[in-house]
């Protein structure tokens, strides 16, 4: 009795042993502005699949930066434009798979009157006429990066770039627009735009500014190429399109 009990007690244990040996371990490096949605991704991609996946966060410069000194995981994620990082090699370029899209938006200090953003015309209307804008430093986050690729785009650049506020953060440039200290918030229609003392105008249409692509990307050195993809590829899956709406950005499913 005692003999077979033993021998039960062991294969139990062999067993538990070798479903942990078989659970695939898969490194994530993501921006942080989308890291409540990529919590709730990879959770349900692990529920999915059973692999565990460990998230490492940064900016997104801090994630470009990352890459670009050889850090890359099994998967990365980018915001656009990120030729800088992927020139290094420490990704594979050909797994490049965009897996959902940023837009820009505007937001004012909750009960103030809203903006017409609706055309390119209203949007260059709003930000000539608004007093002043704050943004994330370029320096500091691709928010800003983006918000100069929009005023590129709109021919705005030197009109607009003087009334711009450049500050540190999301939540620095929430925390000036709902206190009333500047007028406009312009920044991702994401993470950016959560402040309770914000009204959300909108997302402003891609003629004035080109949604940022949220891209996936293999390590040169990812250690199980077939799991990783799996995640890359159930990012942008109609799967994790709700949760990318939820967020308020847009999937490409």
């Amino acid at each position: 009795m005692k003999l077979a009990t033993a021998i039960t007690a062991a294969v139990f244990v062999l067993g538990i042993s070798s479903a942990a040996s078989a659970q695939t371990e898969i490194t994530l490096l993501s921006p942080n502005p989308i890291k409540e949605t990529m919590d709730h991704l990879v959770a349900n991609f692990e529920a999915k699949t059973g692999d565990h996946v460990t998230i490492t966060y940064g900016s997104g410069v801090g994630t470009r930066e990352t890459v670009a000194k050889g850090g890359a995981k099994d998967v990365t994620l980018l915001f656009a434009p990120f030729d800088d990082a992927i020139r290094t090699g420490n990704v594979d370029r050909g797994s490049e798979t965009v897996v959902a899209r940023l837009r820009l938006a505007i937001a004012v200090k909750k009960g103030a009157p809203k903006p017409d953003i609706s055309s390119l015309a209203a949007v260059k209307a709003t930000l000539r006429n608004a007093k002043s804008i704050a943004s994330v430093d370029p320096k500091q986050g691709s928010v800003g990066g983006a918000v100069l690729l929009a005023l590129d785009k709109m021919g705005m650049t030197n009109e607009v770039q003087p009334k711009i506020k450049w500050m540190p953060g999301g939540g620095d440039v929430q925390r000036a627009v709902a206190s009333g200290e500047d007028e406009i918030a312009f920044g991702p229609y994401l993470s950016d735009m959560r402040n309770p003392g914000l009204d959300i105008v909108g997302a402003v249409p891609p003629a004035a500014a080109t949604p940022v692509d949220i891209t996936g990307f293999l390590s040169t050195s990812v250690k199980n190429r077939a799991a990783a993809k799996a995640l890359i590829d159930y990012l942008r899956s109609a799967d994790a399109a709700p949760e990318w709406r939820k967020a308020k950005a847009f999937p490409v499913q």
